[in-house]
């Protein structure tokens, strides 16, 4: 038993209503736990790994596909998984560039930190710069802050050359969990945003086919072969509530409905048993990812993603094909949340 799970056991015989949150190590990797007691919900987040929270646990059970046995197994062999965070690009680009403020800016493929003729999932999932900055509990929140110092390292520089920051909190509230991330601009000139997450969910104990989805989007992306978006769109033709039995989906989705908090509700669900991220207004664009299967087996997960953008915002921007792109002026800040949670768990 690990000194969080005696720290829960002995909360609930105290009747304590208190968050927990301490640094400890799994199996040697130093990682911080994030405990609610009263929800019977704990979070494992792993800064040195891409700071990805792997371990979202409701009643002991993990609602995060994690496909290894233990985190140091992750951190030898890291894949996607958890909650990866994806910058300073998300998903795909269409050429081994980016444009911003006009100019063309070329990846140094040589420094082997792009990934892929198609260039993916940006620089940070799997990066060990993250720095805990605090760790902390009171009887309203658990929370952990890292920050991750971009412009300090050349190998990222060489790729996307403005000088800026990510700052990353999650907070366990209510049963909740808040991920938040702000990121600080420390250049001289307009930095674009394309930044996202590639988060990974499932219903323990039900089989995938088993699973209905639901996505809160009006439109749904236009992409080609490459899976790179045209520029056009078309009317959402899924289902408010959709079997996930037999079907691939790797679609970017757009005009997304939103709740009187204007956050867009994603979620799974079996029976009772409901699993839901909801997207602050600043991720106006979703990737749905839900591969059919492999090795003749489904895929026990789906991926709702938070996007600041469609996939090649940058680059569909500047060919005159998108015109939300989001960027921070020189000196300012960004920030936005997305929240997940459970219920019949």
């Amino acid at each position: 038993m690990t000194r969080i799970a005696v720290l829960l056991a002995l909360s609930f015989i105290c009747s304590a209503q208190d968050y927990l949150a301490e640094r400890a190590t799994d199996h040697g990797v130093p990682v911080v736990r994030l405990a609610d007691p009263s929800h019977g919900v704990e979070v494992a987040i792993v800064p040195s790994v891409g700071n990805t929270a792997y371990e979202m646990k409701v009643h002991g059970n993990n609602i995060l596909y994690f496909p290894y046995t233990d985190v140091s197994e992750f951190q030898k062999n890291p894949r996607m998984s958890g909650i990866p965070f994806l910058a300073p690009w998300a998903n795909r680009l269409d050429q081994q560039a980016f444009w911003a403020n006009g100019k063309k800016y070329a990846f140094d493929m040589e420094l082997g930190n792009v990934r892929g003729a198609i260039p993916i999932h940006g620089l940070l999932s799997n990066s060990r710069y993250w720095q805990v900055v605090s760790v902390t509990a009171d009887k309203q929140s658990a929370r952990i802050t890292s920050r991750l110092e971009f412009w300090r390292y050349p190998e990222l520089m060489a790729q996307w050359p403005f000088a800026h920051e990510y700052e990353m909190t999650y907070t366990l509230r209510d049963g909740m969990l808040e991920v938040r991330v702000t990121v600080t601009n420390l250049s001289h000139d307009p930095m674009p945003v394309a930044i996202g997450f590639h988060s990974y969910y499932r219903i323990p104990d039900v089989p995938r086919d088993e699973w209905t989805g639901h996505i809160p989007a009006r439109q749904r992306v236009v992409a080609d072969n490459r899976l790179i978006p045209t520029g056009e769109y078309r009317p959402m033709d899924i289902p408010e509530k959709f079997p996930l039995r037999g079907r691939t989906l790797d679609d970017g989705f757009i005009d997304l409905q939103r709740d009187a908090d204007g956050r867009a509700v994603f979620s799974i669900e079996s029976g009772a048993k409901k699993v839901e991220i909801l997207f602050g207004p600043k991720y106006p664009a979703a990737v749905v990812w839900e591969p059919n299967t492999q090795n003749g087996q489904a895929q026990p997960f789906i991926c709702f993603e938070p996007m600041t953008g469609i996939t090649n915002a940058v680059n569909m921007a500047h060919d005159g094909k998108y015109p939300d792109l989001q960027s921070i002026p020189a000196g300012g800040k960004w920030s936005e949340s997305f929240w997940v949670r459970a219920s019949g768990i």
